[in-house]
């Protein structure tokens, strides 16, 4: 046969389906169509065959008949024309005694996907909803679907729909299941089919008789259906129950996701669902499906957000194999960091530790990331096998390290001299731009507490010609600068020389205006320049994140068995960042209180869905303790002296319930409101009666600044005017805690944005009595 893809290779197929002699040879005739099928898969344009196609479905051979059906649903949109010519011969093999050459017919009557041929395919498909064959049903209902699919303008027929929900008792289970789709898709623009509870119950009564994917497809279409009463509710929780620990994972996630949608008020029954599908989701993690492994390891993330102990005598089952790939040793990891307690943090120790030489870079240095988030809790034991990891003098072993240990230092500022003393050297081995610049940022931060930083430095400034990365070259700008203000006798030359090059040399802007910056801070005078680079060496408030309570499961009861889990679980979602915020900014689009739970790292703010600008909280300017004592005595003249200054004032007083607020410590009080850039001036002990915070913070919102005072005040036993209490409350129950606001300029909006999130944030500190 002459070379595929010629008009040659078209002639002779051609020749060969026209040869009568051919056509008389029923397997010769079944040969050349197969050629014409193999043809057209290879990529060869063969529509020019399509009358002689058409000519050969007219068979009683239904393997022919397939093949010739194939090759006329992929050509008939080019020929619509010609596609007229079949229509007569599906329609007679649609009256076919046999039900395998109906369904056939049914099926690519459908396939053929031509506007112009619906009016020709409503009467088989009403006639084959009513066919005694399952396999012709099924075909039907399915044909009505891709029907409405192809004409979605054209009106619904109410005598179809009702027949489809007819068909909804179909002995057969796979016909109930294609009406649930068809009607789906028919009635998308009304929101899908209508769910009731006879329709419910007899869907759950035949749940068993289905297979896996008809099951899933039944519980997603129930998540609709709001039983009408608590003991409607446990009856269908009881039909539920056996598919909850279904040996098959997709049965099971649908079966909990309804579980979660019909329970969101009985938390209890959630709680329960939660510990039943341990098991499952247990054996989905050791399944032969990599796909399956990663999806339940995903979701186990989900619910370790609800029920923190639920895997936590399971932890040996998250260890990594040697021959799983990259993704799901890395989730595995994520998994291990949330199960560590003090009984098994020696061993997961350990394995993380093993995992940090792995072969695969990106496993290595996701191994050493878990031990340093580890290390916010145990940070002496992390800290001992960041160190000796250091000693293997690999790159991207060693850059892994300096940027966790930079991590580390910024939430935990007692681990620094441990840092800096293992810093030693590891310029020589860092390579890759990230790795330079959080050794960069050691230097610059704690540069004073090791011997050899200036040195090191040097080494950096000798070689600046040839730093490719403007990031390296701006943090060895900061570095530079801030181990002059500690350190000036050793740095003054090589500082002298970094700016030169930077101002007259360098090409990228970004570096060369930074450099003037320094240059024209410098000509201030020392004092100044001590005092912008000053800033904070550390961020312990991030540390308000470790041990939070756990989250609703409202939370992400809506994200269950969706892809949802999958993307979230591309990064590391906790914050780590490495310089002082200056600004936070609040979403006024979203609900505060329930971002704040979710711990995403973001506070948001929502008026009653009002559309407003973005509040921002502000610690600067700074405001000394007699300046807000000033401010805050300071009373408001009455209307009359003070005229329109009034309008510019405004006094806000709120009692909130939240956790024994009284019985925090203060410095997991002042690093929570840290968090959001509230800063607090005064306070009392915890347990002191009247108990008092005072803070301040400067609210930015649609180019408007306002400076917000607040207190505090629980009163305890001593509170006789309000009422609050009659004795003191014991741990874990809640208080109401007055809250006074004080505004200058007024501005209401903002005022309650901030009271929002001042609200959110006592709600999430946790008990502590230290």
């Amino acid at each position: 046969m002459p070379y595929l893809g010629s008009e040659d290779t078209v002639r002779e197929l051609r020749r060969h389906l026209s040869n009568p002699n051919v056509q008389s040879d029923p397997l010769r005739y079944r040969s050349s169509i197969l050629k014409v099928i193999r043809a057209m898969s290879q990529g060869v344009d063969v529509a020019g065959l399509f009358s002689e196609m058409v000519k050969a479905c007219a068979t009683v051979d239904i393997v022919q008949k397939k093949l010739v059906y194939v090759f006329l649903c992929s050509y008939a949109t080019l020929n619509p024309e010609l596609s007229l010519l079949v229509i007569n011969t599906l329609r007679k093999d649609c009256q076919d005694p046999n039900p395998m050459v109906r369904s056939l017919a049914l099926r690519n009557m459908v396939n053929l996907r031509l506007p112009s041929l619906a009016e020709y395919v409503e009467q088989p498909l009403s006639a084959g909803l009513r066919d005694r064959a399952a396999c012709v049903r099924r075909v039907a209902v399915l044909g009505w679907a891709k029907l409405h699919n192809l004409q979605p303008a054209s009106e619904i027929d109410a005598a179809v729909v009702n027949e489809l929900y007819g068909l909804l008792r179909d002995p057969d289970p796979v016909v109930m299941v294609n009406c649930l789709r068809a009607l789906e898709e028919i009635l998308k623009e009304e929101g899908g089919m209508a769910i009731n509870k006879p329709i419910t119950h007899h869907l759950l009564n035949r749940l068993g008789q289905l297979d896996v994917w008809g099951q899933c497809e039944v519980l997603r279409v129930l998540q609709r259906y709001r039983p009408q009463s608590e003991s409607e509710l446990f009856d269908i929780l009881s039909l539920l129950d056996a598919s909850l620990v279904s040996p098959h994972p997709p049965v099971m996630a649908a079966t909990l996701s309804l579980f979660l949608v019909l329970c969101p008020d009985l938390p209890a029954v959630s709680f329960a669902a939660l510990e039943r599908v341990r098991g499952p989701l247990l054996a989905a993690c050791g399944s032969a499906s990599r796909e399956t492994r990663f999806t339940a390891l995903c979701h186990i993330q989900l619910l370790l957000r609800s029920l923190p102990g639920l895997m936590g005598a399971h932890y040996k089952r998250f260890f990594c194999g040697y021959a799983e790939p990259a993704y799901i040793k890395q989730r595995k990891m994520q998994v291990l960091v949330e199960l560590v307690n003090d009984d098994n943090v020696a061993m997961l120790l350990d394995e993380l530790r093993g995992y940090c030489t792995d072969v695969n870079a990106d496993t290595a240095q996701a191994a050493i990331s878990a031990i340093g988030r580890i290390g916010r809790s145990y940070s002496d034991r992390c800290l001992q096998i960041l160190t000796g990891l250091l000693g293997l003098q690999q790159e991207h072993i060693t850059s892994a390290v300096v940027q966790t240990m930079r991590d580390l230092v910024w939430v935990c500022p007692q681990c620094s001299d441990t840092v800096c003393s293992a810093l030693e050297g590891c310029e020589e081995t860092l390579q890759d731009s990230q790795g330079r610049q959080a050794l960069l940022w050691l230097l610059a931060v704690h540069g004073e507490r090791v011997r050899s930083a200036p040195y090191t430095l040097e080494g950096f400034i000798d070689g600046v010609r040839g730093e490719a990365s403007p990031g390296v070259k701006m943090e060895l700008l900061t570095t530079t600068m801030r181990l002059f203000v500690c350190r000036p006798a050793e740095t003054q030359d090589m500082l002298g020389r970094l700016l030169h090059h930077c101002i007259e040399e360098e090409t990228d802007m970004c570096v060369r205006d930074q450099a003037l910056l320094y240059y024209r801070l410098l000509r201030c005078g020392m004092e100044e320049t001590r005092r912008v680079l000053g800033g904070r060496r550390s961020e312990p408030s991030l540390g308000v994140l470790i041990g939070r309570p756990a989250e609703p499961i409202s939370q992400w009861a809506s994200s269950f068995n969706t892809l949802e889990p999958l993307k979230q679980g591309a990064g590391e979602t906790e914050t780590t960042g490495r310089a002082s915020p200056q600004h936070v900014t609040f979403d006024l689009d979203s609900d505060l209180s329930d971002t704040l739970n979710s711990g995403a790292g973001g506070f948001s703010f929502s008026p009653a869905g009002v559309q407003a600008p973005p509040l921002t909280l502000s610690l600067s300017p700074a405001l000394s303790p007699e300046e807000f004592e000033r401010l805050w005595t300071q009373r408001r003249a009455p209307p009359a002296e003070e005229g329109a200054e009034e309008l510019d004032y405004v006094c806000l007083e709120e009692r909130i319930r939240c956790p024994a607020v009284p019985h925090c410590s203060p410095q997991s009080l002042q690093a929570a409101m840290q968090l959001v850039n509230i800063q607090t001036l005064a306070f009392t002990a915890a347990h002191a009666s009247p108990w008092r915070v005072y803070l301040y913070t400067h609210a930015q919102q649609a180019a408007r600044s306002a400076l917000i005072l607040g207190q505090l005040l629980y009163a305890g036993e001593d509170e006789d005017e309000d009422g609050l209490s009659e004795g003191p409350s014991p741990r874990g129950r809640e208080e109401e805690v007055k809250v006074t606001l004080k505004q200058r300029p007024r501005d209401e909006k903002a005022l309650q944005g901030f009271l929002s999130i001042l609200t959110a944030v006592l709600h999430a500190l946790p008990f502590n009595t230290h």
